[in-house]
């Protein structure tokens, strides 16, 4: 999107000079890239604490993170590779075996393995305290118990041994076998336990880093030995207790998240409440039915079953024994036929059908014959099973999309409140028991059992105006424009309805929009017209035709283009007119709009639609009082840029469409309230934003140059001296990409408008996908709005702090977790944790403080509703590699976005 280069700016002082792409100037060998012969640039390092922030009331809080004591560090972690084969010298590739093999390992051979405790991973990678006692490691093992997974002769299709009707009596009374397996422990190196000790003074290395990646295999290890279901580094136990069902065969499965951190307390551990999706266990027929939400077996999709049901793991009746799925029989129950061995001993093979063989083993079979068969075999032998004997084993993970439904039951279901939530903390602590750890005892690791204290400080909530001159503060995170207006109110005119619903009465909707504006100071004029959908096109109808229609008539009935749309949607979530109208509207006609689908209709609905209505005519719905003096620290007095960033990615499910990156930056200095975004496609799952600066794209220079020159232009033609940059969605591995990348990028994208232009730059990452909580001790209630915490479990050395700027309503509140990489501009800590504070507090759409800064919460917006412009169904299609798309490191062109309408590119359209 908006490749193109913008309309000319006008004319810049002498000092900021435009260079053309491809010019010598603006060449990447002076903008972008090292000369031949020239040191290498030092990278950069996140920057060290300069200080503590004092203000804010204090208030004392608890954070579930859990005191870790290290006893012994003077030892070495010794890691082994692990490689695993039958006796035949084949690779063992079945995951889950790998636990079972060791297992029996150390039990064969402690003596000879001087009776060493192990961390093991389950795949390829053991490690021990100390050495070895041999320097070759080669062990054969003998395990008993292991399901064989072979097909016996005789079976429908080679059904597995207690299934079948052939071979010995001994054979059908064991189900499993005996297998040997080789073992080779391969040194590879060993990691000092005493990194663990400098990574908590701040001095983190590779060393410790690998220290804490044993510590993370031992906690690991010791749930799989309890049976739960891993998943990185959360576990699940098997209890229907902690099931929550979610319809459609889906279940969330509550569990545990762990993770050893480094803090200014020493080392502890973060343990936190954490829900996967599981697939319902029990009958395989039960779940395709809750699955495709149909009431009877015959109304099954058995091609949509065969998608869902691949690789998942069935229990048969009656051997009990486990198989993976590996998809279904072309034909029926009752007509699926395999060769038989007859037992009469003289080699000649029947053929007879799956429900038969069955039904002569005198398993009864009320429904299978006329649906197919789960496959479990190979490809060239298949093994069959009816379907009702199948059911599908516990604690096997839904890696596909929610819908909104499901969405939404997860989250109603899984709240917690902040007390029942410790309550569940401390029971999960005792009942994983880690003092009976071998492996943490041998370390001389011990886990406390009780809640870190922390000091926090609430900030007070910064002053705001609105339009009838009256300042005041908000109350607990939030305010209303009862009795004000907005401090900035737009006209509405030239503007007009489309319906495509059938639920609303547009004319009584229209009139109580008009009064409520009224009240708010915002003009309304009467709409030109409102435009009913044809209702004999709804049904069967593509979305993108009725939009086109629809567009038909505002042509050929209005007067001239209108300047504003109000569109009521036919669904309130997940509206399949929603992408195409508002890429017609924005990209084609660059005609603002609002959508809706209105259900409840009263004052408060109408106030929130003129807030967002307001905001994307160029109106302001209120500001800060520092913002409109202006009193911000570093900010007000010298022109400054605020950017968000974040880039937005695939549903699971969806791991080949291309990823979003959407950057907005702040216009209109010295205001911070006023943004503007540019949005682009990348490839698929990259996170690291490559279209910041292009210098040798002639029809687009990159984002950041887009976002300057409209600054500029906005700002009275000032350059931004000071850069201030919100990362989202960045972990902590990707700092020094954000401060080696991007921001080089954006460095060279300022010295390609201006050589001699060297803006300061300060670069904050915020996170809340993470596991930190706070809690009030003794109290049923979330921390307060404002809250700050830059102690006890912020990092020893680097420059970080959590806020809770928002208020928690329903469940825990989550904290916004800031890292600051880098600041050039100096700001002090008080007065950067207030600016971030009052970020939170610019955010248009709303009367709430929201929980990370508005830039952050724009570019989100931007990137999600732009995305909604085009159906990625076809990508890596002939069509859409023809699109002029790029790619990120040679794979398919990706298709590139719809570009703005010039008339709406500036506006805050995402809001």
């Amino acid at each position: 999107m908006e490749g193109e280069d913008l309309p000319p700016p006008p004319p810049m002082p002498s000092d900021v000079v435009p260079i053309k792409a491809g010019s010598e100037k603006g060449s990447p060998s002076r903008a972008s890239q090292k000369g031949h012969g020239q040191p290498s640039k030092p990278k950069r390092i996140p920057i060290a604490r300069p200080g503590i922030a004092n203000k804010g009331q204090r208030i004392n809080l608890l954070a579930n993170h859990f005191r870790v004591n290290v006893k012994s560090t003077d030892d070495h972690f010794y890691h082994y590779s692990v490689l695993l084969k039958y006796e035949d010298d084949r690779p063992v590739d079945g995951k889950g075996v790998g636990r079972k093999v060791i297992d029996k390992m150390k039990q064969t051979y402690d003596s000879e393995l001087a009776n060493k405790e192990f961390a093991y991973d389950g795949e390829k990678t053991l490690f021990t305290l100390g050495p070895l006692p041999q320097v070759k490691n080669e062990f054969v093992v003998v395990i008993e118990d292991l399901p064989s997974g072979r097909t016996e002769k005789g079976s429908p299709g080679g059904s597995p041994g207690g299934d079948s009707p052939s071979g010995s009596s001994k054979r059908l009374r064991k189900p499993y076998n005996t297998k040997t397996f080789k073992v080779e422990l391969n040194f590879a190196t060993k990691i000092p336990m005493s990194s663990i000790v400098q990574a908590m003074k701040g001095h983190e290395s590779e060393n410790s880093q690998e220290a804490f990646r044993v510590l993370d295999i031992i906690l690991r290890q010791h749930s799989a030995s309890q049976g739960c279901l891993l998943v990185r580094q959360s576990f699940f136990h098997n209890n229907p207790s902690n099931f929550i069902d979610l319809g459609g065969g889906v279940m969330g499965c509550r569990g545990f998240h762990s993770s050893f951190r480094t803090t200014q307390s020493g080392l502890s551990l973060n343990i936190d409440v954490s829900t996967t999706m599981i697939v319902k266990p029990g009958p395989v027929i039960d779940f395709l039915l809750d699955n495709q939400n149909v009431k009877h077996p015959n109304q099954i999709d058995w091609q949509k079953a065969k998608r869902m049901l691949k690789n998942l793991r069935i229990r048969v009746h009656p051997s009990n024994q486990e198989y993976k799925i590996v998809g279904l029989s072309d034909l029926p129950c009752r007509e699926q036929t395999f060769m038989l061995k007859q037992r009469n001993g003289d080699g000649q093979s029947a053929e007879v059908t799956v429900s038969q063989y069955f039904k002569d083993k005198n398993t009864v079979l009320r429904y299978s014959d006329d649906y197919p068969c789960i496959n479990v075999g190979k490809p060239k032998r298949p093994t069959f099973f009816p379907i009702e004997l199948c059911n599908l084993v516990s604690l096997q993970r839904y890696t596909k999309a929610l819908n909104s439904l499901q969405r939404a039951s997860l989250v109603e279901k899984s709240r917690q409140k902040p007390q029942e939530r410790m309550h569940i903390l401390n029971d999960l602590l005792k009942r994983s028991n880690y003092d009976a750890e071998p492996m943490l005892r041998a370390c001389g690791v011990t886990i406390s059992p009780t809640f870190t204290q922390v000091d926090g400080r609430v900030l007070q909530a910064p002053k705001l105006k609105t339009g009838n001159g009256g300042d005041f503060f908000p109350r607990d995170g939030r305010w209303n424009f009862n009795n004000k207006t907005l401090i900035r109110p737009c006209h509405v005119d030239r503007w007009a309805v489309v319906n495509f619903s059938t639920r609303c009465q547009v004319k009584n909707l229209v009139n109580d929009l008009i009064r409520c504006g009224q009240m708010k100071g915002v003009k309304i004029d009467q709409p030109f017209n409102v435009f009913e959908e044809d209702r004999r096109n709804i049904r069967g109808t593509a979305p993108n035709v009725r939009v086109d229609e629809m567009f038909e008539q505002v042509k050929t009935k209005l007067p001239g283009a209108p300047r504003f749309l109000l569109c009521l949607l036919p669904e309130r979530k997940n509206s399949d007119i929603y992408g195409p109208w508002k890429r017609k509207c924005l990209a084609d006609f660059g005609i603002v709009t609002q959508c809706l689908a209105p259900t409840k209709v009263n004052d408060q609905y109408l106030t929130n639609l003129l807030l967002k209505i307001n905001a994307k005519l160029d109106g302001m719905n209120s500001l800060l009082q520092v913002e409109d003096i202006p009193s911000i620290p570093l900010v007000s007095k010298v022109p400054t840029i605020i950017l968000g960033m974040d880039v937005s990615h695939g549903s699971p499910g969806q791991s080949d469409r291309p990823s979003i990156a959407a950057v907005v930056s702040s216009r209109q200095w010295p205001l911070i309230s006023k943004y503007r975004a540019s949005v682009h496609t990348q490839s698929p799952k990259l996170e690291m934003i490559d279209s910041l600066f292009k210098p040798m794209d002639k029809n687009d220079n990159g984002i950041i140059r887009q976002l300057m020159l409209d600054f500029y232009t906005s700002s009275g033609k000032r350059k931004p001296d000071h850069v201030i940059i919100f990362r989202d969605g960045v972990s902590e591995s990707q700092f020094n990409q954000v401060l080696n990348i991007e921001l080089d990028q954006i460095m060279a994208a300022c010295k390609f408008l201006d050589e001699k232009w060297n803006p300061k730059f300060t670069v904050i990452v915020a996170q809340k996908n993470h596991h930190t909580k706070f809690f009030i001790p003794k109290d049923q209630n979330n921390v307060p709005p404002g809250t700050v915490i830059d102690n006890k479990v912020c990092h020893p050395r680097n420059y970080d702090f959590y806020m809770c700027s928002h208020k928690g309503a329903i469940g825990t509140t989550r904290p916004t977790h800031y890292h600051v990489l880098l600041d050039q501009v100096g700001f002090s800590p008080d007065d950067l944790q207030e600016l971030v504070h009052s970020l939170s507090y610019v955010y248009q759409r709303s009367t709430t403080a929201i929980s990370v800064v508005a830039p952050i919460c724009y570019a989100h917006l931007a990137a999600t509703q732009v995305g909604q412009f085009m159906k990625f169904d076809d990508y890596q299609s002939d069509t859409s590699s023809s699109q002029g798309g790029h790619s990120s490191g040679g794979g398919a062109p990706v298709p590139e976005l719809p570009r703005l309408h010039e008339k709406v590119r500036s506006s805050m359209f995402f809001c």
